[in-house]
């Protein structure tokens, strides 16, 4: 029998059995730590003759040591969480409306078409179309950009039908017809209008400049349905103000989303995303509307980013497994997940105050009068927010403490990859490019931020470029890193693998002529770990030929700085 007096669940959290293997570990592991530190404390302050090099070691293992303590949290409870649509309320009417934001800022990084695939697979969701509106903020001010959707418009009145009586998944033109995709009636039909939409749009042809694409009273799918309301917007900037900030134009829309639709649920998109699931807006709604929790206290939903594109063993670490996967689930299990800039459901009202506060939700558009209109002009003005508050030698038995923590931390990185779906070389692949992008990026980071806070810099937002290099992406394949442009985030790169290949062919020497090898393991260890982790930036300076190889000034440059580093660094 069941209990009349409690509905069912909308959703299921689920605690991962792993957590207290991962408890106990850190415990262990915690106890090593301190010990280790404290004994190179000791052999620093009474028996070194080297105080150079030991201190500089000490200092990277205090380092290493507080990056795996703060990592620790992700470890301590981590959870997955399942949803059931089917036990929303049959009634659609009770269903919360959505704004849906999507960002772009320049047409010739950011091609048009990409955005119009994720406004179309956005669309085209499982959800009363009556109570979605999709928000195009173009800070490109780009008449293709309006173009594109004015195209979008009109063939979304074809494409959605299709999709929703296909029950098609992937409601992304583009990631659909590049896929292994079924053949329905009108399969072909659709197809040729949407490459004829893609060449109209790509081959730029001017059109007018509306501010409303559909009028709600108006437009209707082909089989007579209402659609989206699809609303595009060009963003007011000042000059004094950086021409790309992503979190200006979200406010902006979160104004002018205010004045036409006010819907309670936001949803914010990238505009180089696209939805793989057409329900995911129901799924959100299992933790929104869960009458079992306190649901009124969830302020934003945060879904992973799956990332199209990556070949097999993702040479970059690109897919970010542990940021938007692994880590996730341990956020879950303490407070809640972090923002990740897109794919995030919000409480319009979040936004504003306390959960407690209400958030009046308008009727669907009928149309945009002259005074709404007006107003969406005024709340998008730049100045709308303006004064508003907004190592040692280890025949030593330490060494054996030293394996453990080495062969410990990145064991269970490993196990958690592979309990994460991926492979061995693509965790391989994960940890060298943390190591590229800890002497890179986020060195430059720092730095900038430092440069920041002192004021001596600005941050400012670059767009990054979506433009698909045909030969780039053919050598992606086979899995050959790019190094193609003269970039100063080469420069650390290349002079750490240049000094580690420079060490480690000097230790040899050493070792022929003097002897000594068991006496040195530890540092043939280390620097045998960078040289092999450096093997692709090897390949880029010397053995290729290709337009991705390591410009001639970055390795000479590189080489004669690693060799004056090496030459004044002290010898053990």
């Amino acid at each position: 029998m069941k209990n009349q007096n409690h509905p069912p669940p909308f959703h299921r959290r689920l605690v991962l059995r792993r957590r207290w293997f991962n408890r106990i570990f850190a415990v262990i592991y915690t106890c090593t730590v301190f010990t280790f530190l404290l004994h190179q404390t000791t052999l620093l302050l009474f028996h070194t003759t080297n105080i150079t090099i030991s201190l500089i070691m000490l200092l990277a293992d205090i380092i290493l040591a507080f990056m795996w303590f703060t990592h620790q949290g992700f470890r301590m409870n981590p959870v997955h969480r399942k949803t059931f649509p089917e036990n929303l309320p049959k009634d659609e009417t009770k269903y919360p409306a959505m704004d849906v934001f999507i960002c772009t800022a320049d047409p010739d990084k950011e091609p048009p078409m990409v955005a119009v695939n994720t406004a179309l697979s956005i669309m085209g969701f499982d959800y009363p179309t009556e109570k979605l509106s999709v928000y195009l903020s173009d800070d490109g001010g780009s008449r293709l950009t309006l173009l594109a959707f004015m195209e979008a418009a009109k063939f979304a009145r074809h494409w959605i039908p299709y999709c929703k009586e296909n029950q098609i998944m992937d409601r992304s033109p583009e990631a659909y017809f590049t896929s292994n995709y079924t053949c329905f009636p009108r399969t072909h039909e659709i197809k040729v209008m949407y490459d004829s939409m893609k060449d109209k749009v790509e081959k730029g042809v001017a059109t007018g400049s509306d501010d409303v694409l559909l009028d709600g009273t108006k437009e209707t799918d082909v089989l007579g349905h209402a659609m989206p309301n699809l609303i595009y917007v060009s963003r007011e900037k000042r000059k004094a103000t950086p021409h790309h900030f992503k979190a200006g134009a979200l406010n902006v829309l979160l104004r002018v989303s205010e004045t036409i639709t006010n819907a309670p649920i936001v949803l914010t998109v990238d505009c180089d995303m696209y939805s793989n699931d057409p329900k995911t807006p129901l799924k959100a709604l299992c933790y929104f509307l869960n009458p079992s929790i306190d649901s009124d206290n969830i302020a934003f939903l945060q879904f992973p980013q799956i990332f199209q594109g990556i070949n097999q063993d993702d040479i970059y670490g690109a897919e970010f497994k542990f940021i938007f996967q692994i880590n996730m689930t341990g956020f879950d299990g303490l407070l809640g997940p972090s923002h990740v800039g897109t794919g995030c459901f919000f409480r319009r009202r979040a936004f504003y105050g306390n959960p407690s506060s209400q958030t009046l939700e308008q009727t669907r558009i009928q149309s945009i009068r002259s005074d709404m209109l007006s107003r969406c002009h005024e709340v998008a003005k730049s100045n709308f927010e303006a004064q508003t508050k907004w190592g040692y030698e280890v025949s030593d038995p330490w060494f054996l403490l030293y394996a453990f923590l080495f062969i410990g931390a990145y064991g269970q990185d490993f196990l958690e990859f592979k309990l994460g779906g991926g492979t061995a070389r693509g965790w391989y692949n994960n940890q060298r490019a943390w190591i590229i992008r800890s002497l890179s990026s986020y060195t430059y980071a720092v730095i900038e931020y430092m440069l920041t806070k002192l004021c001596a810099s600005s941050a400012v937002f670059n767009v990054t470029s979506k433009v698909v290099d045909e030969e780039a992406s053919t050598r992606y394949k086979h899995g050959m890193v790019e190094f193609g442009v003269e970039s100063l985030f080469f420069y650390p790169i290349s002079v750490a693998a240049l000094l580690n290949l420079i060490a480690l062919i000097f230790g040899v020497m050493g070792v022929f002529k003097h002897g000594g090898l068991q006496d040195l393991f530890l540092q043939f260890l280390l620097v045998g770990f960078g040289v092999v982790n450096s093997w692709p930036v090897y390949q880029a300076m010397v053995l290729r030929n290709d337009p991705g190889k390591m410009p001639l000034k970055i390795t000479l440059t590189s080489f004669a700085i690693a060799s004056m580093l090496y030459l004044v660094a002290p010898k053990p």
